[in-house]
């Protein structure tokens, strides 16, 4: 017997089926449908309002006031452009540029160590010094013209110097900052000694100050003359004497036998070195003008060249050495 198929049961079946796949259809959907709405509520959780930004009107340009205008002829000029090469330092690239190309600012590097500008580390007596050999300088030439380096009238000058307000003052600062700058440069060299600054590779720039030094006191003691009272006269005097007792180049100094020979007398009183300092055996009109020149020309001319090599010597050291 054959199994006959009933017609209406396969037609419940076959409405059935879209019933199950809708139903399987709305399972599949409804996680969908939750995940969307959790991601709707995460952006609406973490999405903020961008506020919309004000449109930026143009700002109208303000004209630009007379000494602006003749600033930016001045630097426009090809005259100023071959003087100052490069704009104002505003990172460090231009800021080496525009030191490198200064013959001032080129004396000092265009960066520094942290400890080469503390106060407590350097005392700033080496900056301090120069800043009063210029003042000196200054100073100095102003006085010379109305000082006369003669007998006559190299007192009375001096003497009038001090009656007078402003140029009393003047001849003042020349004095105290003469003695002030033998102060610094003490200090200075002291300075330089307890930190170990004058070690390698810096030996030759310390030889340098050290001669720096003794030009400083030359100076001091060839400018004590010029006054030419009796205070001055005196203390040359016994200052000279000094030479005379110097080994090799002072008659009465050891050493100085040596270069004898026979009757011959290389060095003798008027031969030495007290000689050739007072341009005589006593202090005189010679002398005075000696130390003039000595004091206002020969000496500041060999502190000046020796003061670009000493700065030029701490650049190319590195800079201000560390403590050792």
């Amino acid at each position: 017997m054959t199994d006959e198929k009933d017609p209406k049961k396969e037609s419940e079946g076959k409405a059935a089926k879209p019933a199950d796949d809708s139903a399987a259809s709305d399972k599949k959907e409804k996680p969908a449908a939750k995940t969307a709405d959790k991601a709707a509520e995460a952006k609406s959780v973490t999405k903020k309002p961008v506020a919309k930004k004000p449109s930026a009107k143009k700002k109208s340009k303000e004209p630009e006031t007379p000494l602006a205008q003749s600033w930016a002829m001045i630097t426009a000029t090809s005259i100023w452009r071959s003087i100052f090469r490069h704009k104002l330092p505003d990172d460090k690239r231009s800021r080496a540029m525009a030191v490198l190309s200064n013959v001032f600012l080129h004396l000092q590097p265009s960066t520094t160590k942290k400890h080469g500008v503390k106060f407590r580390f350097t005392w700033g007596m080496g900056g301090i010094t120069l800043w009063l050999f210029i003042i000196e300088t200054i100073t100095g030439v102003l006085l010379m013209f109305y000082f006369h380096p003669t007998a006559d009238l190299a007192y009375m000058d001096i003497i009038d110097l001090a009656e007078q307000d402003t140029l009393g003052v003047m001849r003042e600062m020349h004095r105290w900052g003469a003695h002030a700058m033998v102060i610094t440069i003490w200090l200075h060299m002291l300075r330089v000694f307890m930190t170990g600054s004058y070690k390698a590779p810096r030996e030759f720039n310390w030889s340098v100050g050290v001669i720096l030094l003794v030009l400083t006191l030359l100076l001091s003691f060839t400018g004590y003359l010029l006054p030419w009272d009796q205070l001055a006269m005196w203390a040359i005097t016994v200052g000279s004497n000094m030479g005379r007792a110097t080994p090799f180049v002072g008659h009465e100094g050891p050493g100085a036998a040596l270069l004898a020979s026979g009757d011959f007398q290389a060095i003798t009183a008027s031969s030495d070195v007290r000689y050739a300092l007072l341009a005589g055996t006593i202090v005189s009109q010679a002398t005075l003008l000696r130390f003039y020149v000595l004091h206002c020309v020969v000496l500041p001319l060999v502190v000046v060249i020796l003061l670009a090599i000493h700065f030029w010597r701490v650049r190319k050291d590195g800079g201000i050495s560390g403590p050792h």
